[in-house]
């Protein structure tokens, strides 16, 4: 029997990259080519991950759709998941992928360089959405109603099955390209005109095929373009939310920066937070704004 949306469903599914995040990071500028002493820390991240994290810190009770292997690795991961109140019974476990790793080098002036190696979460396809449409959270008759937010880690071809099935036509899409590097793999929602794009200034442009000087204009070109509903972020200087009715622009608290690697993630999910709360579109895109520069500072998260 087909059980959608019932009271023990999550609250939001976070669809994407759940992986280890191996993190060096130096208190000092670099250049390329450094050599430097640092800190490296391995801990649970990607892009879906990051924003389950954050959302469970904010009271919510987030479930992840992804790829997982059934190596050491995976079941170490699956049990951190676990210890941080995240619900992992909908995740695709494989025998024969390894679980996902991320590698960046941070310094004190921000990213140096990053790998995403997502190749597990990309080969396993369509096989992380099974629960969506199979009837255990929803199918294209009974589809879950309920929050997403997907990561562009997410493939082209996925993303846009997402954006154009009858099973997710009545989710509340939010969805994050993960890095600029895959920011266009988000297109299907401006060709759909579907949910809620959260971008860097740098994304926004790559999505337009242009470049823009702030947010607002970022912003505005992506509705041009068809998005229904964005928010850009251009660093410290502002961040814009906007749709068709309309548009608010802030600017984000000034903090010394002590990290990089997941700020955008918690921007998302702090906002995601604020508005299931109930709070109106300025009090929401001030409440993302603050919880990712306490991040940034490094400062514990609540």
């Amino acid at each position: 029997m087909t059980q959608v949306n019932t009271p023990l469903s999550p609250q939001i599914l976070c669809i994407g990259s759940v992986l280890w995040d191996v993190v060096g990071r130096c208190s000092s500028e670099m250049r390329f080519g450094n050599d430097m002493p640092g800190r490296i820390t391995r801990l649970p991240g990607g892009v879906a991950m990051n924003i389950a994290m954050t959302l469970a810190r904010f009271g919510m009770q987030p479930a992840l759709l992804s790829a997982v292997g059934r190596d050491a690795e995976g079941d170490e991961l699956v049990r951190a998941c676990g210890q941080l109140g995240l619900n992992t019974d909908y995740l695709y476990r494989s025998d024969d992928l390894p679980t996902d790793r991320y590698m960046a080098v941070e310094g004190a002036n921000g990213l140096i360089a990053a790998i995403a190696d997502a190749h597990s979460l990309e080969a396993a396809g369509n096989k992380i959405l099974r629960a969506l449409e199979d009837g255990t959270l929803g199918d294209e008759s009974t589809p879950f109603t309920g929050l997403m937010a997907l990561d562009g880690n997410l493939t082209l071809s996925l993303l846009d099955h997402i954006a154009a099935n009858p099973a997710f036509a009545q989710s509340d899409l939010r969805v994050a390209p993960a890095s600029p590097g895959k920011a266009e793999r988000l297109r299907p929602f401006l060709t759909r005109t579907r949910g809620t794009l959260y971008v860097n200034l740098e994304e926004a442009g790559l999505l337009c095929q242009t470049t823009f000087d702030d947010s607002e204009s970022a912003a505005s070109g992506l509705l041009e373009r068809g998005a229904a509903r964005v928010l850009v972020t251009d660093g410290g200087k502002s961040a814009t939310e906007a749709d068709q009715a309309a548009c608010v622009t802030q600017a984000p608290p000034t903090v010394t920066v002590a990290r990089v690697t997941g700020a955008g993630d918690t921007f998302m999910a702090a906002h995601i937070a604020a508005e299931a709360r109930g709070e109106d579109r300025t009090t929401a895109l001030n409440a993302a704004l603050n919880a990712a520069a306490t991040y940034v500072s490094g400062e514990p998260p609540l």
